[in-house]
């Protein structure tokens, strides 16, 4: 009767039965403080502590939803979804369209690589890239899920193996600091490597989705998404006012390192250029919260729920009953450490907030399993991973579906979440267990 075991069951069955994902956050937080030991008002009290977490996050995206209306309407996403069309070619044939298809899915996951390195912006892009993507997307008849895939590959596999921008703070700010601080004695040198397996994993599961799963053509209502995406017309200056707004957007997160600034920024550059003057600032801003209310909502829940996992205390019982249970066997004890860290994240929704608390654990239990260094970098790296991709509170589900949502023909859960949980989640746990032996 684990606390976190239930609550991160229930959180996803509940969820799978099509219950709101805030409700079915807040529902599993309040059972997972009730069977941890917690009385109901120090569970409320935990979660409302928790709330603050996520209100920058909430707050972000409602402005970046704000500032992506605006582009929408500046005529920007226009001219870059004739852009892509112009190249479909005024005849329609198999052979045109997929070379199209496979110009759009790579420029796509370039885009989400860059985005946590080069561009480190993380998932700001993606609802100012894609919903004018939709219109292509349609033409083509492009599977959704399979772009989701692509984004969720984009954003995770890149800082599990390179160590640059987010890359960096995650293997050596957070895995290696935490390592070490647990008596690891571990170096950046055999920090990227030893993850190297994990990662190709979620190359299997990409090659999956491409070649295998995704691979049929997939209807959408052309109505919809021109009700979401009016094609506005085509004004120069209002192109120019809207590249200045984009590279201004860019320019204050980078240099402020804030998401909330970047957008505000913009959406004031649409504002006082009078660029917008055919549509009113509030209409356009309300648009905004209202396509990225739901994600902002899902974050701060999902903040909540983790203060309360965190203070039922129950992530260490876990693995303590684990460890009595595994007994001297190798093998189980490496699957069963990512097992747990599968289960952990899902619930946290964030495999940079799940490092601290399983490496800790992990470690010593490592050690005494005789796994190497490499194994044990290999071990916490992979099952802190697993599960922010296939997570319903994960940024890396909850961005592909803000932008890919935008004409409500998305559901983040069954279009979302579960695609990425089988085609990521399952290799993952499969690769970070030949890595933990091999290594």
């Amino acid at each position: 009767m684990n606390a976190v075991v239930i609550a991160v069951c229930l959180m996803l069955g509940l969820s799978l039965a099509r219950v709101n994902i805030v409700i079915a956050l807040t529902i599993s937080a309040l059972v997972a403080g009730l069977v941890g030991g917690m009385d109901l008002h120090q569970t409320v009290a935990a979660f409302n502590t928790g709330l603050g977490g996520g209100a920058q996050i909430a707050l972000s995206y409602a402005l970046l939803g704000a500032f992506a209306v605006a582009l929408s309407h500046s005529g920007l996403t226009t001219v870059i979804s004739n852009k892509v069309i112009s190249l479909l070619g005024k005849e329609q044939n198999s052979t045109n369209n997929n070379r199209v298809r496979w110009v759009l899915l790579l420029t796509i996951l370039a885009m989400a690589i860059s985005s946590q390195n080069i561009l480190p912006i993380h998932i700001a892009f993606i609802p100012i890239l894609i919903p004018p993507l939709l219109h292509v997307m349609s033409k083509l008849k492009m599977d959704r899920r399979l772009v989701a895939c692509v984004l969720t590959f984009g954003l995770v596999t890149t800082y599990m193996v390179l160590p640059v921008g987010f890359g960096g703070i995650f293997l050596y700010d957070i895995l290696l600091t935490n390592l070490n601080s647990n008596d690891l004695q571990a170096v950046k040198a055999q920090v990227a490597p030893a993850m190297v397996i994990p990662a190709l994993g979620m190359v299997f599961g990409l090659l999956v989705a491409i070649f295998i799963s995704y691979r049929k053509p997939r209807e959408y209502q052309e109505e919809q998404i021109l009700a979401a995406e009016p094609e506005e017309g085509v004004n120069k200056r209002n192109i120019i006012i809207a590249a200045i707004a984009v590279v201004a957007t860019l320019v204050v997160q980078l240099y402020t390192g804030s998401m909330i600034f970047g957008a505000l920024i913009g959406f004031i550059v649409f504002s006082f250029s009078g660029a917008l003057k055919h549509v009113a600032d509030q209409d356009i801003f309300n648009q905004g919260v209202r396509m990225m209310a739901n994600i902002g909502f899902i974050m701060i829940s999902a903040a909540g729920f983790a203060a309360v996992i965190k203070g039922t205390g129950d992530v260490g019982s876990l693995v303590e009953m684990m460890n009595s249970a595994i007994g001297d066997n190798k093998a189980l004890a490496a699957f069963l450490m990512l097992l747990v860290g599968l289960l952990i994240t899902m619930g946290i929704g964030s495999s940079f907030s799940t490092i601290p608390i399983i490496a800790a654990i992990y470690v010593p239990l490592a050690i005494s399993f005789g796994f190497s260094v490499e194994a044990t970098i290999a071990l916490v790296g992979t099952a802190a991973a697993l599960g922010d991709a296939g997570s319903p509170a994960s940024e890396s589900t909850l961005g592909p579906t803000a932008g890919l949502n935008a004409d409500g023909q998305h559901d983040h859960m069954k279009d979302s979440v579960i695609p990425t949980f089988i085609h990521y989640n399952i290799p993952l746990l499969v690769f970070g267990w030949i890595a933990a032996m091999v290594l």
